[in-house]
């Protein structure tokens, strides 16, 4: 019975935290690219499976975008609360661990998942949209996830 309760704490603390990384992270978005409308941010997200057929989808590409941020936070999250009990063996500090899990973050949606996808991809041509750009996962992502998993690993060795 404790190893069920357990399981499904876990279980909502993962569904709560991803909610929270893939909220977070399209709000950053969302201020950031002040100027352009919200669902062109996430017509763009759905343009990585629908290619330019995307931005004239409607609201059906706007709830594909939605789908596919919060599945991409969402494993994030997974992999790094799952990985954090090895990641604190390494760095026992949450705020260095969360630091580089956000860069991480970033390289992996950079270098492989947004060239693999059919999003028309763009070179690295000014330095202050990946500094912004890594900014928002470590803050967005590394920090949350960090924190909540150092906070539930303290709460378990009590």
């Amino acid at each position: 019975m404790v190893i069920a309760t357990k399981k499904r704490s876990t279980f909502l603390i993962i569904v709560l935290t991803g909610f929270l990384t893939g909220t977070l992270d399209a709000l950053a978005a969302i201020i950031w690219a002040h100027k352009v409308p919200p669902a062109v941010i996430f017509d763009y997200i759905a343009s990585g499976a629908f290619g330019k057929a995307a931005y004239t989808g409607g609201a059906p590409m706007l709830l594909w975008g939605i789908l596919f941020h919060y599945i991409i936070a969402y494993a994030f999250t997974i992999v790094f609360y799952l990985g954090y009990p090895t990641a604190y063996k390494i760095s026992q500090n949450k705020y260095v661990t969360g630091l580089i899990y956000g860069m991480v973050t970033w390289i992996i949606m950079n270098l492989f998942v947004v060239p693999l996808s059919k999003i028309d991809f763009k070179p690295f041509l000014h330095v202050w949209p990946v500094v912004i750009g890594i900014g928002i996962l470590i803050l967005c992502v590394g920090m949350p996830v960090a924190i909540i998993a150092d906070w539930q690993r303290r709460k378990r060795s009590r």
